[in-house]
């Protein structure tokens, strides 16, 4: 992980102990943070402030004048691991020289009932990382065997957006999926409070946590392969046209994340760039149909697609798009900055 420490106008940087920013970024949404909370050198601080203490959190934050102290555990979290905590906490605030606010942070993949009430009583915040995350210092994060972004682990999550409350048996009927793996789906999104069930019906209990999932484990920007401005004026002419003589040449093509996004939901269309599937071997064809000749027009950002999106598409407005289950699956693996669109996606799924 490379840690920033902003102190008295200086940067400094050094490298600590292996971590994906990915999952930096899960927890940084989890806080609320924005983009001028800082990740601390915590040697620089530790020896501004003259400390020896017993315990290192994994990381900090500073934003305004609160710091947040983050534990990560690879295993169950202890009464132990509260008592540490609480007690950096204590000497910190005696240590310090001004009225920084501290927030003290345990993440970990599952916590007993037991410290989770300790946890509460002492103002210390917990927060479960994504199904897929592994945990182990010895080991890069990585995804689990099961991904809830696979085709097939979607078409189940999607299907349950749609129906909002449903049992697990007729989400597998209706998405033609084995009960077996609809039943691993549910129990996976069970374990990370995304979902609930009563009486043998499920429902979505936490969007938020949904959303945030898939953006680590189905990130669009590894899709990205290219970028070409085109000429034309604005993005919806653009897609426009575009749909029009792809759609004459016979060429597999889906417009997605803001494009279908705004398309589907009204919640607003970018002008200044239009998203879309096509395959790698076509991109020469179509910077010949629609490239910019000078240094002008929209951008034409081009995913290389990682399942069949050709086959089920929609058009609105003269322009081909992703289904809905597609483009809301886009628009979470854009992370936080297509967080209000996919909000909005879940908001009118039912309805598409």
């Amino acid at each position: 992980m490379i840690i920033i420490y902003r102190y008295h106008s200086q940067v400094i940087t050094m490298d600590v102990k292996a971590q994906r920013p990915e999952v930096t970024s899960f927890i940084r949404n989890q806080l609320n943070l924005t983009s001028l909370a800082e990740e601390i050198d915590q040697t620089t601080i530790y020896d501004t402030f003259s400390l020896d203490l017993p315990i290192r959190p994994d990381c900090i934050f500073k934003e305004g004048e609160t710091l947040y102290f983050v534990d990560i555990k690879t295993s169950s979290v202890t009464i132990d691991t509260i008592a540490r905590m609480n007690l950096l906490r204590e000497l910190w605030r005696r240590k310090q020289t001004d009225s920084q606010e501290i927030q003290l942070i345990i993440v970990a993949k599952y916590f007993n009932p037991r410290e989770e009430q300790l946890a509460a009583e002492l103002g210390i915040k917990l927060i479960k990382l994504p199904w897929s995350v592994e945990t182990s210092p010895n080991k890069e994060y990585h995804s689990s065997g099961m991904k809830i972004t696979s085709d097939k682990s979607w078409k189940i999550v999607s299907r349950l957006l749609k129906e909002k409350n449903t049992s697990i048996r007729q989400l597998s009927l209706k998405e033609n999926v084995s009960y077996g793996w609809a039943h691993k789906v549910i129990g996976m999104l069970l374990e990370q409070n995304v979902v609930k069930k009563e009486s043998g019906y499920v429902t979505i209990a936490n969007v938020k946590n949904l959303l945030n999932g898939v953006a680590w484990e189905r990130p669009m920007k590894n899709l990205q392969i290219d970028e070409i401005l085109v000429n034309f004026s604005g993005s919806h002419v653009a897609a426009q046209e575009i749909s029009r003589t792809l759609k004459e040449q016979k060429i597999g093509f889906a417009f997605t994340t803001y494009t279908s996004g705004g398309l589907y939901t009204s919640y607003g269309f970018r002008q200044d760039a239009v998203y879309l599937y096509l395959k790698k071997e076509l991109i020469e064809q179509f910077k010949e149909n629609f490239g910019a000749e000078k240094n002008e027009g929209i951008r034409a950002v081009i995913y290389s697609p990682d399942r069949d999106v050709f086959s089920d598409t929609y058009e609105k407005e003269s322009v081909v798009i992703a289904s809905p289950s597609q483009t809301l699956l886009d628009l979470a693996g854009l992370g936080y900055s297509a967080m209000d669109l996919a909000n909005a996606m879940v908001e009118k799924y039912g309805g598409l």
